[in-house]
């Protein structure tokens, strides 16, 4: 186990906004350690917006996207893990995929894998007073639509398809931009150890879903986390979890090197 002293100091900011594209903007949980950290994607359209993920809903997200913009804005949860629907509660449209139904009704600290992964360490700052790590629970966020496979979200200006991608989770998802090639990816692919061991995980369909996005015509990848990348990097990421390179494994070895290689921050 590893020891760390617990943070005392209550942070003055939670997220940052920053423009990374024409319409699209990423948001971060800046007191979240940075190797754990969900992006949050804000993708903005002509006539609606969409929100790609929402953190671990430490703080109102909602509020912070009120200065963005005032269309009509689906939140949509690429995966049923703590760190990525934490905020889909606050939101009026929730979409996400229906083999995780069950996880967003309702969620535990075991089925949303927060277990794992929430302890001192995982925060640089407080979220609020009194915050204590061990009390930490997801919210329940009953999905108020499904995406599958080939639906489409179009926002006027620009229009998405939903991929299926099984294996991180059973009901992992992706939103594909064919005019631009932009692909967010969620946790199927980002430029950091994949995690393919969690307890509803398919290593197999892990692998068929990583073989379908190696034939596809990706420009640009903005992933559940870590930096975005272009098609070149997905390959060697992709090959080199294929050569057993870049493979989270047992959770406490995987916490403890990366804290003590990189640290908590940036």
């Amino acid at each position: 186990m590893i020891l760390t002293q617990e943070p005392s100091r209550v942070a003055d900011r939670w997220y940052s906004i920053r423009k990374i594209d024409d319409g699209i903007r990423l948001i971060t949980e800046i007191h979240v350690a940075s190797w754990l950290r969900c992006n949050i994607w804000h993708v903005e359209g002509r006539d609606s917006d969409l929100l790609i993920d929402s953190g671990m809903g430490l703080r109102p997200l909602k509020p912070e996207l009120a200065f963005l913009s005032e269309k009509p804005l689906k939140c949509i949860s690429t995966h049923c893990h703590f760190d990525h629907i934490g905020g889909a509660h606050e939101f009026d449209c929730r979409l996400g995929h229906w083999l995780e139904r069950g996880v967003y009704a309702d969620p535990t600290l075991d089925n949303t894998v927060a277990s794992s992964f929430v302890r001192a360490e995982t925060f640089l700052a407080l979220p609020h007073e009194n915050f204590d790590f061990r009390q930490y629970s997801v919210r329940p966020a009953p999905l108020t639509g499904y995406l599958d496979e080939g639906d489409v979200l179009d926002l006027g200006n620009r229009v998405f398809r939903i991929l299926h991608l099984p294996g991180h989770s059973p009901g992992s998802i992706a939103l594909w931009e064919e005019a631009t090639g932009i692909l967010f990816s969620g946790d199927t692919i980002y430029d950091g150890d994949l995690f393919d061991s969690v307890y509803h995980s398919d290593r197999d369909d892990y692998r068929e879903s990583l073989l379908r996005l190696r034939e596809m015509p990706v420009s640009v990848i903005h992933g559940g986390h870590e930096r975005s990348f272009g098609r070149e990097r997905m390959l060697q990421i992709i090959d080199g979890y294929f050569n057993g390179q870049g493979i989270l494994g047992d959770v406490d070895t995987w916490i403890s090197h990366t804290v003590q290689d990189f640290g908590t921050d940036d």
